[in-house]
């Protein structure tokens, strides 16, 4: 069971919301916020103050309710820059749901890969190990933190242990006048 956006919640006080929360972990469900596109409808028409219209995701998360961020305009009427880059998402996530910790950003990558695969019900068939069929993305950086702050490109796609897509690391190169 999965809900997505659930932009009303970011109107429910927080007494309402500690006894949803209890309800919620206990059903197992599962959430998925879009956070570029709910932070561009969500409270477009208020007047000051207005609403930021995104889910509570690091509430939920940090109830140990499986949350993950997805983008689910691409080049539409209602998010028109939407293309479909989880980082580029995730990004924006974290900025706007205040997540801007060290323990926001050790789990990060998560909230688009592991809690992802949970919420479509594939971990069966998700991750890397033997008997798995070998589906994955390798991101340039060295780190989890890396790949958030440098927008690391996706330099390998392997689907069912084939090679779909591959790209060489980006380097700068310093011409020789410059010291």
């Amino acid at each position: 069971m999965t809900a997505s956006h659930t932009t009303a919640m970011h109107s429910y006080d927080n007494a309402y919301c500690s006894k949803l929360f209890l309800l919620l972990k206990r059903s197992g469900i599962n959430f998925i916020s879009c956070p570029t596109e709910s932070i561009h409808l969500q409270g477009r028409f208020d007047t000051y103050p207005k609403r930021r219209g995104v889910t509570r995701v690091k509430e939920l998360n940090e109830a140990g309710i499986n949350v993950c961020f997805a983008e689910d305009s691409i080049f539409d009427p209602w998010y028109s820059l939407g293309n479909g880059k989880l980082l580029r998402t995730l990004d924006f996530g974290l900025h706007i749901c205040q997540m801007m910790g060290y323990q926001d950003f050790s789990n990060a990558l998560s909230l688009i890969t592991d809690n992802s695969a949970r919420t479509m019900n594939i971990e069966s068939r998700y991750g890397i190990e033997v008997g798995k069929p070998a589906s994955f993305n390798l991101l340039e950086g060295e780190d989890d933190y890396s790949v958030l702050r440098n927008q690391g490109d996706v330099l390998l796609s392997v689907r069912q242990g084939e090679i779909i897509m591959q790209r060489e690391p980006s380097r700068i190169v310093t011409p020789p006048w410059i010291g």
